[in-house]
């Protein structure tokens, strides 16, 4: 048994290498998170010089209400990212969501907590298919998530037969978990907050967390190590799986009025704010907090692109502009980390 159990002197460079290189492409993308929080910070200061109005009351809750859901999303793909994988049916799982938990509650008096938990359960239940096919069954994410995307996408149009849920037919506690406030701050950005803080928290305090990030860093690495690297990926799409059914239950609640393809195409968005947020798409860096300094840069940008009265066409071109630049940061960033350990061990 201690044969299996030592490492040979070839595997690889030492641990302490390793960690350094890990260590240069850490302080990349901290920089690189850093420059998203000023580019946001003078993305709204130039809009409010451009129309002060842009910053009022109203101004500022719709920002955060508008950033909110896709803040949450980012956060649960950011976890599945992190593992070398994708999620592309995020988009679809919010929208079944929300639909479903509308059909549950419409004309009755059921709790916020009931919808939030049925649409969590839902999302759960999606996302541990997901993750057992790719875990599992060794099925390429891309392909998973995609054939995801449209078995949700079908059920929830079947189901829906083209109608749609009414706000006047949900309860009015459900609404007003999306239109209420504490001491002028509404309730969604504070949920989102407490997600983000928790997910934050437990990827650098626990062990499962820190995990996470060794497989996506070198996958074979970490089976070497022990690490359940099926369970783990397992774990990271129920994760985004019941944050997206989550982030459901909170569209019915803000919008009140929904259908079946809520969120529709919101799946290269949320990927686009996670990447840009500096998660990189090769798995193993980055943070969550990255990620919804991402997902709000993008959401501000649509919203002053309207005050400004541009052409929404550029927000969808800034985007995949961002996104390519994100991805070629990526890349330079691995080759010149693996040049830096290539040197490293030759000494």
């Amino acid at each position: 048994m201690s044969a299996t159990l030592q490492r040979p002197p070839e595997a690889g460079p030492p641990p302490e290498q390793k960690r350094s290189a890990r260590s240069l492409a850490d302080m990349v993308f901290r920089i690189r998170e850093l420059s998203i929080g000023w580019a946001l910070v003078l993305l709204v200061l130039g809009t409010w010089l451009a129309n002060p109005g842009f910053l009022d009351d109203q101004g500022v809750k719709d920002l955060l209400l508008n950033s909110s859901i896709l803040v949450l999303l980012a956060v649960g793909q950011s976890v599945v990212v992190l593992t070398r994988n994708i999620d592309l049916s995020v988009g679809s799982v919010v929208g079944l969501s929300a639909f479903a938990c509308g059909s549950f509650v419409s004309g009755s008096d059921h709790s916020a907590l009931t919808v939030l938990l049925l649409g969590t359960a839902l999302g759960v239940l999606c996302g541990l298919v997901s993750g057992a096919l790719v875990s599992f069954g060794k099925v390429p994410a891309l392909v998973v998530t995609l054939g995801m995307l449209y078995v949700i996408q079908g059920v929830g149009h079947a189901w829906a037969h083209g109608e749609q849920i009414n706000a006047a037919n949900v309860p009015d506690g459900v609404l007003e978990l999306g239109s209420g406030s504490v001491l002028g701050v509404p309730y969604l950005p504070l949920i989102s907050a407490v997600v983000l803080a928790g997910t934050a928290y437990y990827l650098r305090a626990y062990r499962g967390g820190r995990e996470l990030y060794a497989i996506g860093s070198h996958p074979e690495a970490a089976r070497l190590a022990g690490i359940p690297i099926r369970r783990r990926v397992l774990a990271a799409y129920a994760f985004s799986g019941a944050v997206a059914g989550f982030a459901g239950a909170l569209w019915l609640a803000r919008f009140g009025t929904v259908v079946a393809d809520a969120a529709n195409g919101w799946e290269l968005t949320v990927v686009s704010a996670v990447v840009v947020g500096g998660v990189a798409i090769t798995g193993g860096v980055g943070t969550v907090w990255g990620a919804a300094l991402g997902a709000l840069l993008l959401t501000t940008m649509g919203s002053a692109l309207v005050v400004l009265k541009v052409n929404p066409f550029w927000e969808q071109a800034i985007t995949g502009v961002l996104l390519l630049a994100a991805i070629s940061t990526d890349r330079v960033v691995r080759s010149r980390t693996t040049e830096a350990l290539r040197k490293r061990s030759g000494k």
